[in-house]
């Protein structure tokens, strides 16, 4: 593998990275609801040019909502998954041990952290809004695939977090302050996630033939495919959750340019941003030059 990552560096760093959710949201730190929360690049409401800019503003903050709660339903089955690694070597090496169980620590605060968010926005925008789900069955359904797919899966989240930060959050000065912060501090827990994440993969594909390489690529694809498909449920969501905000219902044309120009916008946000970063390529190359190629051909379908 072209990377030096190890077990003892991530944790330091890991430790180094230090915050509380208590020290992030809550108090006299509250969103701001005249300014948008999510960067255009993701959120990508510009196109809709048949709603004003206040109306623009409102369905970015609605995705914005809609991101960290996914985010917290990924995390939910990411957290099991990692503690099911780390338990059944827990005594070969102290330095894996603690960092994974760092990591695990870690997706468990991100989860607290994206529910007090919820609750602050629904209180600040005024009604809820909702999401997909419920977490425990979108997670028994990953889970229920060969590990190293999940492992794959999960990779692509975390560099997709990083890409999604670095590209288009972090020098982002048009956005909510508060909401920018809590991007920042997820982003930099979960850059010693892909690290980590790395070398699960690794060592999940350890001694695996290209075959079985090519098989857990091909259920990583599968898992892709549903949360694809859950993916336009939640731009359903949101449109609804917009008319309600805005208070007028679009006409039928406009609805339907809405939703195939958001649910596009979601796939990008939450797989083709991943599917594409140099990182996860590199890995995919890694594991057999098949699952690259595979990957490759069907990663512009979500960009």
């Amino acid at each position: 593998m072209n990377h030096r990552y190890n077990y003892q560096d991530i944790l330091a760093a890991s430790q180094r990275v230090d915050w509380r959710v208590e020290d992030l949201i809550g108090g006299d730190r509250r969103l701001d609801f005249t300014k948008p929360f999510m960067p255009e690049a993701l959120a990508r409401v510009e196109p809709l040019n048949f709603l004003t800019p206040r109306e623009q503003v409102v369905l970015n903050q609605i995705r914005g909502h809609s991101y960290l709660s996914i985010f917290g339903l990924v995390e939910e089955f990411i957290l099991p998954f990692v503690l099911d690694h780390a338990r059944p070597q827990l005594n070969s090496d102290d330095h894996r041990t603690r960092a994974l169980l760092q990591f695990a620590s870690e997706e468990a605060k991100h989860i607290h952290l994206f529910k007090c968010f919820r609750a602050e926005f629904e209180a600040g925008f005024g009604m809820p809004c909702p999401v997909i789900g419920p977490p425990e069955e979108i997670a028994k359904a990953v889970l229920a695939h060969e590990p190293l797919s999940v492992a794959i899966l999960i990779l692509q989240v975390e560099w997709m977090t990083q890409s999604h930060y670095l590209g288009s959050v972090h020098d982002n000065q048009d956005l909510d302050p508060q909401f920018r912060r809590l991007l920042k501090h997820h982003w930099m827990e979960e850059a010693q996630h892909a690290k980590l994440d790395t070398l699960m993969v690794e060592a999940l594909a350890e001694g695996r033939t290209v075959a079985e390489r090519v098989r857990a690529t091909e259920g990583y694809l599968i898992i892709g495919g549903m949360f694809d498909a859950a993916l336009k449920t939640q731009t359903e969501f949101d449109l609804d959750s917009f008319e309600q905000a805005v208070g007028r219902r679009l006409d039928l044309a406009e609805r339907t340019q809405l939703i195939l120009q958001q649910h596009q916008a979601n796939r990008w946000t939450y797989l083709g941003s991943g599917m594409t970063h140099p990182k996860f390529v590199e890995m995919l190359g890694n594991l057999c030059p098949e699952a690259e190629h595979m990957i490759a051909r069907v990663a512009p379908a979500f960009c």
